[in-house]
């Protein structure tokens, strides 16, 4: 049984736990914008010297994100517990692709993800050795069919996708991710190795979490909850997020069963 934690507040279960991880895009900001209730959330972590990592599937550095994080507001004390998909995708590429020749599918703002290895980008995805994904192409940001066109006899190709995420909210409006591109490949049969939630390694390198009573936060099924599942942490769903109209609709029993996933607490927002 899911229990709704908005009127106990996240104070009501904190010290069941020694570790948490918590989702930014959906559950801290919007986008646009910090959620006051959810920073204030962070600190009382603090307070109680609780550990906590600001895990995103964002396709770039640590220090890219805590540079946007800092321009909606948020101090430096919070930024240091930010660790990204993107970060975790650069260590690996470092170990093991570092002087392969690579295309990269996604926006140019994506670009500093590889600036250590740049002079290794291709313009042409034949002359490629890998795919590195990291978003779409802002000219073709909505259309899917162009990604199945564009993969087309390249599937012998790996894909590194920094980004699991399907999609993604900016304000009100919905955008798609990285993900969504990985699929598509998938689908025709390539290979993808993903960075970021619900896949263990990006949980393991941000923070020594051997041993410790974990609760992981975040609104959506597919990442946050499914990556809690799969580590076996307790898990909090934020229901104003991704999947706010599924659980207006359905309710949040219908739709945690539809992903198959086990959702142990539900919040409207992160408030303590």
């Amino acid at each position: 049984m899911t229990k709704n934690l908005d009127l106990e507040g996240l104070r009501s279960i904190v010290d069941n736990y020694e570790l948490f991880y918590i989702d930014l895009w959906g559950v801290i900001h919007n986008g646009i914008s910090l959620h006051k209730e959810a920073i204030e959330a962070l600190y009382e972590l603090k307070k109680k010297s609780k550990d906590f990592v600001l895990l995103t599937n964002a396709p770039r550095p640590n220090d890219t994100v805590n540079k946007f994080l800092e321009k909606m507001g948020m101090k430096e004390d919070l930024t240091e517990h930010v660790f990204t998909s993107g970060e975790a995708a650069l260590n690996f590429l470092k170990k093991s692709f570092k002087s392969k020749n690579f295309y990269h599918i996604g926006p140019p703002r994506d670009f500093d993800l590889f600036n250590e290895f740049k002079k290794n980008k291709s313009t042409e995805l034949k002359e490629s050795e890998y795919l590195l994904c990291t978003g779409l192409f802002e000219e073709n940001e909505n259309d899917l069919n162009y990604y199945k066109n564009l993969f087309e006899n390249h599937t012998d190709k790996k894909m590194i996708c920094t980004n699991p995420d399907l999609i993604v909210d900016r304000g009100n409006v919905r955008e798609l991710c990285a993900g969504s591109v990985a699929m598509v490949f998938e689908k025709m049969g390539g290979e993808v190795i993903y960075f970021g939630k619900p896949h263990p390694e990006v949980y393991n390198q941000s923070i020594n979490n051997v041993g410790k009573k974990v609760l992981a936060i975040g609104d959506n099924l597919n990442t946050d909850i499914r990556g809690a599942n799969l580590l076996n942490y307790d898990s909090l769903l934020i229901c104003n997020g991704i999947h706010r109209e599924e659980i207006r609709n359905s309710g949040i029993a219908e739709v945690s069963k539809e992903y198959e996933s086990i959702v142990n607490f539900i919040q409207s927002e992160l408030k303590w």
